[in-house]
C-alpha cells in the first residue's frame, strides 16, 4: 500500500534515494520487502524537491511505474536538492488512476503523502472526514483520493496555528475515532519532516525518513507503531501518538 521517502540534508541528487541506492524507492516499490498490504506499487509516482530560493516545492508526478520510469530517472541525475519527498502508489480499491491522485500533495511551502488507507473512505468515511474540512481548504481538494482529504486537514490544523507534529497526531485521532486503517503520514516543509506510523512499516537513519531501507547498511531505526518521529536540524525525536 504505497513507499514513501522524504529527505532533508546536504544537497544531494535525486537519483540517489530514488533510483540508485540498493533498495532505493523504485526498487521498493517493485519489489517491497516489508509491505502490508499488496505486493508491488504500480499506480504511478510523484516527487516534489526543493530549491534554494523558492517559496514553493517543484513537482512532478505521473502514472507510470517509477521502476519504468527512465526519462525521470535520467533527469534526476542533474536535480540536486537538499529537500524532497516520494511516493510510489498502490491506489486504494475505487481510486481513480490520474497523475492529479497521486501524492506528493503540495499547497504553499507543505508535501504530503499517505502510505496507507482510510477504510470505509467510498462508503461514508470520507463524507465524514471532508465534512470536518473548512470551505477554503475543501474548495482545494480536486480529486477522489483519501490522501488528498487528510492534507487538507492537516493544512486546516496549520492553519490554525497548530505544530506540525501536532496537526498529524490530531489527524490520525480524528480519523480513528470514526473508522479504521494504515496511517502513514509525511510532510515536509523544506527543513523538517513530520512523520506517523500506524499500521506499515516506517524507519529512520540520518536525514531521511522512507518506508524501508534503502540499503542493508547499519543504521536504521524502526519507527514503532502508533509512534510519530519528527527530524530537524537538531535532531530525531519519536513520540508515542
Amino acid at each position: 500500500m504505497c513507499r514513501h521517502l522524504a529527505y532533508v540534508g546536504p544537497p544531494v541528487p535525486l537519483s540517489d534515494l530514488l533510483f540508485e541506492a540498493p533498495h532505493a524507492l523504485a526498487r521498493q516499490a517493485e519489489c517491497p520487502r516489508r509491505q502490508t498490504s499488496g505486493t508491488t506499487n504500480p499506480d504511478g509516482w510523484g516527487v516534489a524537491w526543493y530549491v534554494d530560493g523558492d517559496a514553493t516545492p517543484d513537482r512532478y508526478r505521473t502514472v507510470t511505474p517509477i521502476w519504468d520510469d527512465r526519462a525521470f530517472a535520467d533527469r534526476a541525475h542533474a536535480l540536486c536538492s537538499s529537500a524532497f519527498l516520494a511516493a510510489a502508489r498502490l491506489a486504494s480499491p475505487g481510486a481513480s488512476l490520474v497523475d492529479t491522485g497521486n501524492a506528493p500533495f503540495v499547497a504553499g511551502g507543505w508535501s504530503f503523502s499517505l502510505n496507507g488507507v482510510v477504510h470505509g473512505f467510498r462508503d461514508g468515511a470520507g463524507d465524514a472526514l471532508r465534512a470536518r474540512v473548512r470551505a477554503d481548504r475543501l474548495a482545494s481538494v480536486v480529486g477522489d483520493a483519501d490522501t488528498e482529504v487528510l492534507f487538507a486537514l492537516v493544512l486546516q490544523h496549520l492553519d490554525d496555528g497548530t505544530r506540525p507534529e501536532d496537526a498529524l497526531a490530531r489527524v490520525v485521532r480524528e480519523v480513528l475515532a470514526m473508522t479504521t486503517g494504515r496511517l502513514n503520514l509525511l510532510l515536509t516543509d523544506g527543513t523538517a519532516i513530520y512523520a506517523t506510523r500506524v499500521g506499515n512499516s516506517l524507519v529512520h537513519r540520518e536525514s531521511v525518513v522512507v518506508s524501508e531501507p534503502t540499503d542493508d547498511a547499519p543504521g536504521w531505526t524502526d519507527v514503532p507503531d502508533h509512534s510519530l518521529v519528527t527530524m530537524t536540524g537538531h535532531g530525531t525525536r519519536t513520540t508515542a501518538l
